[in-house]
């Protein structure tokens, strides 16, 4: 999948290279004897930007779009594997440059009309047409050189280089989802609420600032597929746009809400006493899951003229008090985050960055080194930009009231340091749009990392700093561009690791954001009438595999 932001995370998996063709292992999870009924509530705690799966950016949207939509593969969630989607076969070539995929018979779109391969092509070639603007998934597609449509049945892809994300971007539905070129056609004609895919469900309702709801795609061709004889077992799923935690929790207490992922304030302090444990159950669960780890930030938008400079950027980040906050806050469940991945990920994350601590001494030093002090005594650090005299003030944008007292914190020793911050809380599409338009000084998001092995151009690479990229806050490091090339086209997972890993030193050092926390559990809460086989799977919580028992 695609990283996707959230306000407080889509790359797809990665897999070695697989040259021959590949068939199915009949695995079956979940129950395969439960029945197919009854409505599974969810929050997405604001409503998405647009439904559209070509050119929607925020982990919302995502969320219905997993269920809508549709790839060539599969991903075992247990095992990690590449398992056969809307293709029943493929075939990689010996030098990893040509990927053949075979589609099986009578696929559907969720308004009925037949997938083509004509379909299959444009998923991939809209994303290069700029009148699509999708420019957050440009990196991934670079690399296609042609395709070529063999016959009905058969699509041919030919890369131009080795990429060890060649198959996980051709394949997986989270990075090219397979859409009707009859509905998405025309860039000026698609509209942010339609989403039409080849999924096992389909949108059958959308309430713009309500809900949405979802049901069986009757015509999806995995419900005849062994494999998913125990998934997908809710003939409807009811998706409710609530943002404040409190009364996200009283709706869950109420059954209005069927399950929900919660911080893990909300977990331990108000997750407690009737109905919980009766009605209502709580799960704290440790799995290897990349779509439910990521990290949150402050990133600093570095055209602007203050945080240009790496001492500040270092500073800004001595000024936060992370380790109060993770004790306070989120009772040391989270790790405090070192760089641009979860702090779990081996394969990124070099383990001998050590997280920037608490230091207003050593912030006051680096703030003076680069020329910041208050000449004229009036509490606020002052310096001569571009012959101008500049004071150190700026606003910081949120979209979810329920941290703002993280900021709040924050913006007091920031005070005491001489920095002047303002908190500003926007609606969430309002919020997006100044991100595109890079209107923004500073900004506090999350990234989840949808994948074990992320491909850092995304949001790292200068390439990626274009209007609508990942890279809003504009980091450019041409070491880092030449590392992240270098790694990509790197097929030796042993090698790609150091690559990847030397990336990250160098992104830390340069503190682009101000990393704060990656989370060490999953923690959620769901009504009894759940029924689950296992409350997590390996690389999943399963939740596709859950079934109403009642």
């Amino acid at each position: 999948m695609i990283l996707k932001f959230h306000i407080f995370l889509v790359t797809a998996f990665s897999l070695a290279l697989s040259l021959p063709s590949t068939a199915a292992k009949p695995t079956t999870l979940g129950n395969p004897e439960a029945p197919v009924t009854g409505t599974f509530y969810l929050n997405l705690k604001s409503e998405p930007e647009s439904l559209n799966p070509i050119n929607s950016t925020d982990a919302f949207a995502s969320t219905v779009q997993g269920y809508v939509s549709d790839g060539l593969l599969t991903q075992n969630p247990q095992t990690y594997e590449l398992e056969p989607g809307m293709a029943e076969k493929w075939e990689v070539s010996k030098d990893g440059l040509t990927y053949t995929f075979y589609l099986r018979d009578g696929l559907k779109f969720s308004d009925g009309k037949p997938v083509t391969m004509e379909d299959v092509k444009f998923s991939f070639e809209c994303v290069k047409d700029p009148a699509y603007k999708a420019a957050h998934r440009l990196s991934y597609y670079e690399n296609i050189d042609k395709i070529e449509v063999v016959d009905a049945k058969t699509i041919r892809f030919k890369m131009k280089k080795k990429y060890f994300k060649n198959l996980d971007v051709l394949g997986s539905g989270g990075f090219t989802p397979i859409v009707p070129k009859h509905v998405y056609g025309d860039p000026k004609k698609m509209g942010s609420k339609t989403l039409i895919g080849s999924g096992p469900y389909k949108v059958k309702d959308y309430n713009r600032g309500k809900n949405i709801l979802i049901t069986r795609n009757e015509d999806w061709w995995g419900y005849k597929d062994p494999r998913f004889k125990g998934a997908y077992k809710f003939k409807n799923i009811y998706f409710r746009f609530i943002k404040e935690d409190n009364l996200e929790l009283e709706m869950v207490k109420k059954g209005r809400l069927d399950f929900t992922m919660t911080s893990p304030e909300v977990f331990v302090k108000k997750a407690v006493g009737a109905p919980f444990g009766k009605t209502v159950l709580k799960h704290q669960v440790e799995n290897q899951a990349p779509g439910t780890k990521g990290y949150n930030y402050v990133g600093w938008n570095l055209t602007n003229p203050l945080f240009k400079e790496k001492k500040v950027r270092k500073a800004l980040t001595h000024l936060m008090n992370r380790k109060l906050m993770n004790e306070k806050f989120r009772f040391n469940m989270s790790d405090l985050a070192t760089g641009p991945t979860y702090y779990a990920n081996d394969i990124i994350v070099d383990k001998t960055v050590k997280p920037m601590t608490f230091d207003p001494k050593l912030a006051g030093k680096l703030l003076k080194e680069a020329g910041w002090s208050d000449k004229d005594k009036n509490g606020v650090l002052e310096k001569d930009i571009d012959g101008k005299k500049t004071e150190f003030k700026f606003t910081l944008l949120l979209a979810n009231r329920d941290t703002e007292k993280y900021y709040t914190m924050y913006k007091e020793d920031l005070k005491k340091a001489g920095i002047q911050m303002d908190i500003k809380i926007l609606e969430w599409n309002a919020f997006v749009k100044l991100l595109d338009e890079k209107k923004f000084e500073a900004v506090t998001l999350g990234w989840s990392v949808g994948s074990l092995e992320q491909d850092l151009k995304q949001i790292w690479h200068s390439d990626s700093a274009q209007p609508g990229g990942s890279n809003f806050i504009s980091y450019k490091n041409p070491k880092v561009d030449k590392i992240i090339d270098q790694a990509r086209e790197e097929l030796n997972e042993g090698k790609r690791r150091k690559l990847w890993r030397e990336a990250y030193r160098l992104i830390a050092d340069d503190a682009p954001y101000t990393f704060m926390f990656s989370n060490k559990y999953d923690l959620y809460v769901v009504n009894k009438r759940i029924g689950m086989v296992a409350p997590t799977l390996t690389y999943s919580l399963g939740d596709n595999y859950w079934w109403l028992t009642k």
